[in-house]
């Protein structure tokens, strides 16, 4: 928990773990390093005052580190600004409690699938979305689940599908898995039914060097159509001066 972000608390000696011996996989850290930046961005250019993070421990109920705890791949504090340094969030010191969170199912799938949505309801979650890249390897499995906070039930599912994409009714946008195997990754897109992709900071920079790179282009071109121009122009000015000559030398030559 950061100073600036803490409130005065009784005398608590309660240890709050701010890391567990629990390491991510390749694939969870992959998705996560894709996934957090755009999501940051995405809350930016839309004007939300928010904070991304990810793989850090939230605790939802005091002297009760274990029983209401949670530490997201990816999660959304809203009204923090974005460059708060946390090393774990404690949801009675202020209230606030994640907006949204991500699980990628890990090989523990019993704390994903049903450890999971109980924590998130401990911490007031209001919207929980879990991402199984590997949901076909069982019939229990499922590829996304989607689970948002009502006012009378907590955190409940809404949403359970195979399909490549989910609605983040937090987020304001999709969530879209995309490519095959390894390469597998999780996108924002926008758009009635998530069409459009949200591009990757590499990607905008591709499509703005690709757009320099036309703009150029078409600046040579048109400066390459208006010195043929101009040099058409000037050679129909010879030609007729040639032949307004021929015509004078004719007439003397009467």
């Amino acid at each position: 928990m950061t100073r600036s972000a803490a409130t005065a608390v009784a005398f608590d000696p309660t240890v709050y773990p701010v890391t567990d011996d629990m390491a991510e996989s390749l694939f969870q850290k992959l998705v996560i390093l894709m996934l957090l930046p755009l999501v940051r961005r995405w809350l930016h250019e839309r004007g939300v005052k928010a904070l991304v993070g990810a793989n850090q421990f939230i605790y939802g109920e005091q002297f009760n580190p274990k029983g209401s705890s949670a530490a997201p791949d990816l999660y959304v504090l809203p009204g923090l600004d974005p460059d708060t340094e946390v090393t774990c969030w404690k949801v009675w010191e202020t209230g606030l409690a994640p907006s949204f969170a991500l699980e990628v199912v890990s090989r523990d799938i019993k704390k994903d699938y049903e450890q999971g949505p109980e924590r998130y309801n401990s911490l007031r979650a209001r919207e929980l979305i879990i991402f199984d890249r590997d949901y076909a390897e069982s019939d229990h499995r499922v590829r996304w689940q989607v689970w948002r906070r009502t006012k009378n039930r907590g955190l409940v599912q809404i949403e359970h599908t195979n399909d490549d994409r989910v609605f983040s009714k937090e987020l304001g946008c999709w969530l879209r898995a995309v490519g095959d195997g390894v390469n597998e990754r999780v996108r924002i897109a926008t758009g009635v039914h998530g069409d459009e992709l949200i591009p990757t900071a590499e990607e905008r920079e591709a499509a703005e060097r690709h757009a320099r790179l036309a703009a150029e282009q078409a600046r040579l071109a048109a400066e390459r159509a208006r010195e043929d121009e101009r040099r058409l122009r000037l050679a129909a000015e010879d030609e007729l001066t040639r032949l307004r000559e021929e015509l004078e030398r004719l007439k003397r030559a009467r």
